[in-house]
């Protein structure tokens, strides 16, 4: 450090700092006669001395500045020893710089030689209580001072080289000496590192060189590589461990990304990946089918089904594939699906595949057949004849024709393609014999089956009838399901004579529908080659016949009731109807009607019943193609007892005319649920003498009920019924609203109170007046002095009634009124107390 430089810190920083720390310890620095001069190697101290800038910045020169001849700083007669430290910090990072150990030091003191120079250049001094940082320490990082060590963060390269912490204390009395050095190396992180190849995209069989670049980075730096296929995880490349590899020569099996990674004793990095495109192939084409089938000439497959063609040359880039069938051009691409094959699919399939980059070609070719089955399944058919039966079975076309043989059990029978018949004797026959025709196909995974079971049907004939739409017609039906083959089924007559002709499993007849049909007999026969005898089953018509729950049913109104009616009997099946009281038919959409059927019975129900509308004779009829019935059921609707009659006790007008107070009371015994309240319009009009509801759902607690909405213009009428449920009471007296009665007493109290308001204003502004002008009322003016002597006398009592004071100006006694300046002011102060 120069001398110019030390001066500097010591006028700015470190006088004031040394002289309190001095201060503080009891020392104080003897003031010497000649400025600038040296005191040896020491400092005269003494307890009385006072503070000297010159002295100070000798004995700061003295204790810090190097002798340039030894390289060794002045010292006291204890030379102070010499730590020198090794440190290392990261770029970017912090580091803290020790002074040492020892006691409290009066003074610290940092200086920095950089690398490659001689001259130190200070950076930083305190003296525990201030601190001074050097512009130039920006240099080096954020420099900061912690208890005399010298804190370097944002750590930058310019700080590498030398640094001495120079230290000021007391010992025994005396000033001494410390020196530390510190040597600070600076270490540099790697920086991410990058792969570069000589050519990204070689051909197969040239040569690549991949190096890893790294721009800063502390020395040493070992490198390690990483291949990861396009496809595929990565794999380290052992043994690789330098800047740069060669791949020589280069194949498909190098195609992908690589990645390099860079370690110093800082840190460690991965690079970004670089990917290595290997140009190669085509290859010569593979080609697949899907579903798959072999043939002798190539490939074969089902018709009606969806084929997949593939194509598959190895190239980079991907090859572009064309195919051809025939020798046309039919797909793009390396897949070629069929929807739908069919026969016009069969030929020579041909795969181009490209290399666009390198314009190389290669081609396969093959043969495809689409072979298609017969359509639909074998079909297996039964033809009985007198003593025997016959078995066919068929399933014509296909691509080969399919094969189909029988079998039975005694075992296998004859074989045929396409068409194959067996036949047997009747007598060697059972029922559950079981034969089978099996068809194979090439197309077919499984092969089709169609099978024949010889069994009779079970159990025996089932007949039954039925009534077309309008009674017209009388179906007779018979059934006797399964067998094979089926039963054959014919109707008779009472003579046992046909009637029409004989059919498999079931057999209808229609008859014309009459009265005279009712109570006949007729038979239905089935015939199977299994079964002997014949069997047989008998059906015979009849009208319907009726039963009813209650004949007479009782309901109360509003209630609900239920007519119930049975059906017993009738072939065909008879329709269930009811009949209203007047004779019209009841369904569904009827009002407050329901119609309940529940198998053989129809439920009527009839809700809210009301005597008006549902009071009668029911009736339930039954009807079918040979009759019909009906039974009657009365139902009584029953009203409530007859409510209380009631009486208008009050009617009058509300405000203008467009409302009423009504009030009413009940007189005599009896239930009730509720009021109506009635009006109509006595004058001449539109509706006037209609009654009209007014008020209804009135609580039967209520007396009384404000009504509005009337018109001025119009005169009402009124009246009132108490209700018991649905049943209503004797109307009420018909009344007219009136007008309520006048009370004038409001009236002539408001009028007499505003009179005397008025009266009394008007005499207060008279007697003022009156007051102020004398010589205009003079009689006036005489009766007003007596009052204000008389007010004098009275002083400050109050009149309970009136209180009257005038104030005017003092007079001589005797003095006559008329006498008086008529020019003052007078005060006329009035108090009026009104008692109603």
């Amino acid at each position: 450090m120069g001398r110019a430089e030390v001066g500097n810190l010591s006028q700015t920083t470190i006088l004031p700092g040394l002289g309190s720390a001095l201060g503080r310890r009891g020392l104080q620095v003897r003031q010497e006669p000649q400025v600038g001069g040296h005191q040896g190697d020491g400092a005269m101290v003494g307890q009385r001395a006072q503070h000297d800038p010159v002295s100070l910045l000798l004995l700061i020169r003295l204790c810090l500045l190097h002798l340039r001849a030894s390289g060794q700083p002045h010292a006291t007669p204890e030379a102070p020893a010499e730590e020198v430290v090794s440190v290392q910090g990261v770029r970017g990072g912090s580091v803290e710089l020790a002074c040492g150990s020892g006691p409290a030091p009066l003074l610290v003191l940092w200086s920095f030689t950089p690398l490659g120079s001689l001259v130190p250049r200070p950076v930083a001094v305190t003296d525990g209580a201030m601190s001074k940082v050097e512009a130039i320490a920006s240099a080096l990082g954020v420099v900061s001072l912690r208890n005399g060590s010298l804190v370097l963060g944002e750590l930058r390269e310019g700080a590498r080289g030398h640094f001495l912490c120079q230290v000021l204390h007391v010992a025994g009395g005396q000033l001494h000496t410390a020196y530390s050095h510190v040597t600070l190396a600076v270490l540099v992180p790697v920086s991410k590192p990058q792969v570069r190849l000589s050519n990204p995209s070689p051909v197969e069989g040239a040569s690549v060189v991949a190096t890893c670049a790294v721009r800063e980075g502390t020395e040493p730096v070992t490198f390690a590589w990483q291949h990861q296929a396009s496809q595929g995880l990565g794999e380290a490349l052992v043994g690789v461990t330098e800047p740069l590899f060669r791949l020589d020569p280069v194949n498909r099996t190098h195609l992908g990304w690589y990645m390099c990674s860079a370690r110093n004793s800082v840190n460690r990095l991965s690079s970004d990946g670089a990917f290595l495109d290997v140009i190669y192939g085509p290859d010569k084409p593979v080609i697949t089918v899907e579903p798959p089938g072999l043939a002798e000439e190539g490939f074969w497959a089902s018709e009606r089904e969806e084929v997949t063609l593939s194509c598959l040359a190895a190239s980079n880039p991907p090859s572009h594939y064309v195919w051809l069938r025939d020798h046309t051009q039919v797909h793009t691409g390396p897949t070629y699906i069929i929807a739908r094959a069919g026969r016009v699919h069969t030929g020579l399939y041909t795969c181009l595949a490209h290399n666009s980059y390198l314009d190389s070609r290669t081609q396969t070719t093959v043969q495809l057949t689409i072979y298609y089955p017969p359509e639909g399944q074998p079909s297996c058919a039964v033809h009985p004849s007198p003593g025997a039966v016959t078995l066919l079975c068929a399933w014509p076309g296909g691509l080969p024709p399919a094969q189909l043989q029988w079998e039975g059990p005694q075992g296998p029978g004859p074989t045929a393609p396409s068409n194959v018949t067996w036949s047997h004797a009747a007598a060697q026959l059972s029922s559950g014999s079981v034969f089978t025709c099996t068809g194979q196909h090439p197309a077919l995974a499984p092969p089709a089956l169609c099978t024949v079971t010889l069994w009779e049907p079970l159990g025996r004939p089932t007949c039954w009838s039925t009534a077309t739409m309008g009674h017209q017609f009388i179906m007779l039906s018979c059934e006797w399901p399964g067998g094979e083959p089926p039963a054959t089924l014919s109707w008779l007559d009472e003579q046992q004579q046909p009637l029409g002709s004989s059919s498999s499993s079931m057999a209808v007849h229609l008859l014309q529908a009459q009265e005279d049909l009712a109570g006949r007999e007729f038979t239905c026969r089935g015939t199977h080659l299994l079964r002997t005898p014949d069997p047989h089953c008998h059906l015979q018509l009849e009208a319907p016949q009726l039963d009813v729950a209650e004949p007479r049913v009782s309901v109360l109104e509003g209630g609900e009731a239920w007519l119930e009616c049975s059906l017993r009997g009738g072939t065909p099946p008879a329709q269930l109807l009811w009949l209203g009281p007047q004779q019209q038919q009841v369904d569904h959409g009827t009002s407050r009607f329901m119609l309940h059927p529940e198998g053989a019975q129809l439920r009527l129900g009839i809700y809210d019943a009301d005597p008006a509308h549902h009071r009668g004779t029911y009736q339930c009829v039954a009807r079918n193609a040979v009759g019909n019935s009906s039974r009657s059921v009365l139902l009584e609707v029953l009203r409530y007892p007859a409510p209380p009659n009631v009486t208008i006790s009050r009617l009058t007008y509300g405000r203008h005319r467009r409302e009423v107070q009504l009030q009413w009371a009940i007189a005599g015994p009896g239930n009730l649920t509720g009021f109506l309240v009635q009006r109509k319009a006595s004058a001449l009009g539109p509706g006037a003498g209609t009654w009209e509801t007014a008020a209804s759902d009135i609580e039967p607690e209520s007396r009384g009920r404000r009504l509005g909405g009337l018109d001025p213009g119009v005169l009402y009428a009124f009246r009132i019924l108490a209700l018991n449920h649905h049943t209503a009471g004797h109307p009420s007296e018909v009344k007219i609203p009136v007008d309520p009665p006048f009370s004038a007493y409001p009236a002539v109290l408001g009028a007499a109170g505003t009179g005397m308001v008025v009266a009394t204003v008007a005499s207060l502004l008279v007697f003022q007046y009156a007051a102020r002008h004398p010589e205009t009322f003079p009689c006036l003016g005489q009766l007003l002095v007596p009052m204000e002597q008389r007010h004098q006398q009275r002083g400050s009592r109050e009149d309970a009634e009136v209180q009257a004071g005038l104030e005017t100006p003092t007079t001589t006694p005797g003095l006559d009124p008329a006498q008086e300046t008529t020019d003052a002011p007078v005060n006329v102060t009035i108090t009026v107390t009104a008692t109603p």
